[in-house]
């Protein structure tokens, strides 16, 4: 017997047949004026991305991007937002679940940071460190920012 997928859904007019809920990820690539990319270290994590996380159910875009910069890196006031990318679902077999992800390119009023509660290290980072990562999060760091940075119409790297 193989294990369900969780929020995998048999449609009532055809079991066969399945529907999928998805876990909506928000990643947020913040850049300063010397094009480096905001970067934190989740508490328990020992490798670097960008901030973010789920939408939780009932909340707004926005209402979700400004709880996950404050816990974690600690983002207060407001901001302006886009969505720079979009990606295909996929399975996380870790939680046997699927999730799409979506990027945004975040301009803070404050660009002022610090770990947060779920943060342990936050630092500005040229994205040129991780185009050559071993860590596939890593090297997604320096492609968020480069999409990122045709959307400023500053240099790409």
């Amino acid at each position: 017997m193989t294990n369900p997928v969780n929020g995998a859904i048999p449609r009532l007019n055809n079991p066969d047949q399945m529907d999928f809920l998805f876990r909506v990820s928000l990643k947020a690539v913040i850049l300063n004026s010397d094009g480096h990319v905001l970067v934190v270290k989740e508490t328990g994590r020992d490798w670097w991305d960008i901030p973010g996380g789920g939408l939780d159910h009932g909340e707004s875009i926005k209402e979700a991007l400004v709880r996950e910069l404050r816990e974690e890196v600690s983002m207060s006031g407001e901001f302006e937002h886009e969505a720079i990318l979009a990606e295909d679902p996929r399975r996380l077999g870790a939680h046997n679940l699927y999730q799409m992800r979506v990027t945004f390119l975040v301009k803070p009023e404050i660009m002022s940071f610090e770990p947060g509660d779920d943060g342990d290290e936050v630092a500005f980072v040229n994205p040129l460190d991780f185009k050559d990562s071993e860590l596939i999060n890593e090297q997604k760091i320096y492609e968020y920012a480069q999409l990122a940075k045709k959307c400023y119409n500053q240099p790409v790297h």
